[in-house]
């Protein structure tokens, strides 16, 4: 059974509204457990066009698929060449680096073996980390803030949702900042903004009396104070990184802010929208696609550099994933419709870059009902991986309730450090 804290019991008496709660400084030693940036590309993206097979009998009928989408082996939107027959899209390019240096993993072929080809049921069951089953009350990443034995008993802002809304994947958590810009920071306390007569009097009021509600009411306002003070829209950049000028940038760049301060951030969510391509998804040099991977590729590049400069990208690993691909075949729009398996990426400074999990095949008979890219990586694999020896969470069977058969792809290295004593989180 999972507790609720004080303060998420204060935060049932007074709305705060999508921009949040956040607490005092909170700093880590070496051997602790990463912060896990989970980036979901919202729509399904179309991984075959992300991370395209270059050669082999594959190739060709990737081309007959696709004569007017399909990215090129030459010439001008030539894919860059991975290995094992497969490349990256070119407006991938900032990734590259990544990649050549072992800090970007591709891994084929996730996704969940549950069929389904709706959006939201697809994203539900996804976030929630039950294929198959929506009556769970919560989402697998507050399952695993709940279970972690590595973590302080009280965390003052164990998850930052980097946009409008807490998704799914945090649901029954009462200690996510849901921010999307600090600018537009507020503190509601019903039908009137948070002003500083509001603040000073409830301030009074908690001051006055020893009680658990008066605690966790201070501490609540001294969190406030410390997101107005210190997380603002000018923030700049480290190491020369440069963010893209727009949502996925903005969102990354808000991100970067919060870990740089140090208040204990355990987990980000960040989405990017736009990746249902029916219509004029475009070629490899330009058109709705192409732009889409060129803001997320910046913008992932830049969060790199600017959080190793920053000193923090030794704890961190960030996770790119969607809830299905798309049709190896497209369609009469010039697009692509929604499919079955698709890549995940990961990054970060532990991770074992390169290709990993099983390549479908593009064969009619290794499609799956005959149409697309089939899945042959649980997408639970790949985040148990990542929660076990990155996170150091081996509750594996609590956050992914019915997941069996688990065994590490190898994706990414472990903590050398033991875990801590303890137990579950009251949350």
């Amino acid at each position: 059974m999972i507790h609720p804290t004080r303060r998420s019991f204060i935060k049932g008496g007074f709305a705060i509204t999508a921009y949040g709660l956040v607490g005092p400084g909170f700093a880590f030693g070496s051997g602790d457990p990463d912060i896990l940036v989970v980036v979901f590309l919202r729509g399904g993206m179309d991984g075959l066009n992300l991370v395209p097979p270059i050669a082999g009998p594959d190739r060709g009928r990737y081309e007959a698929a696709r004569s007017s989408l399909a990215v090129p082996v030459s010439g001008e939107g030539a894919a860059l060449s991975l290995d094992g027959g497969f490349g990256l899209h070119p407006a991938a390019a900032p990734l590259m680096d990544l990649y050549d240096s072992g800090r970007l993993a591709v891994v084929h072929g996730t996704g969940m073996h549950e069929p389904t080809r709706s959006h939201f049921e697809a994203q539900d069951y996804i976030e929630l980390g039950t294929p198959g089953d929506k009556t769970v009350g919560s989402g697998w990443l507050h399952r695993h803030l709940a279970t972690a034995p590595n973590l302080p008993q009280e965390i003052m802002i164990p998850a930052l949702a980097s946009g409008n809304l807490q998704p799914m994947s945090l649901l029954g958590s009462g200690e996510t900042l849901t921010l999307s810009d600090p600018e537009y920071f507020s503190f509601a306390t019903g039908p009137s903004r948070w002003n500083q007569q509001q603040h000073d009097a409830l301030r009074a009021v908690y001051a006055s009396g020893s009680s658990v509600v008066n605690a966790a009411g201070t501490q609540s306002i001294d969190s406030v104070d410390i997101v107005q003070t210190h997380v603002t829209g000018d923030y700049v950049p480290a190491g020369g990184a440069v963010y893209p000028e727009d949502e996925t940038g903005m969102r990354l760049a808000l991100a970067a802010q919060l870990i740089s301060l140090d208040l204990g951030l355990q987990v980000v969510t960040l989405d990017v929208g736009g990746w249902d391509t029916h219509e004029n998804q475009g070629s490899a040099i330009g058109g709705i696609f192409a732009g889409l991977v060129g803001s997320l590729s910046q913008g992932l590049a830049a969060f790199q550099t600017d959080m190793e400069a920053r000193g923090r990208a030794e704890r961190l690993t960030v996770v790119v994933m969607t809830e299905f691909g798309r049709r190896l075949e497209e369609n009469t729009d010039q697009g692509t419709d929604h499919g079955h398996g698709v890549p995940m990426l990961v990054l970060g400074a532990h991770v074992n870059g390169g290709l990993h999990g099983q390549w479908p095949g593009l064969a009619p008979d290794q499609l799956f009902e005959g149409l697309d890219l089939e899945v042959t990586t649980d997408f639970r694999r790949v985040l148990s991986e990542v929660l076990i020896a990155r996170l150091g969470n081996p509750h594996i069977s609590e956050v992914f309730p019915g997941y069996e058969g688990y065994s590490p792809l190898g994706v990414v290295r472990g903590l050398d450090a033991p875990l801590r004593p303890g137990g579950r989180r009251r949350l």
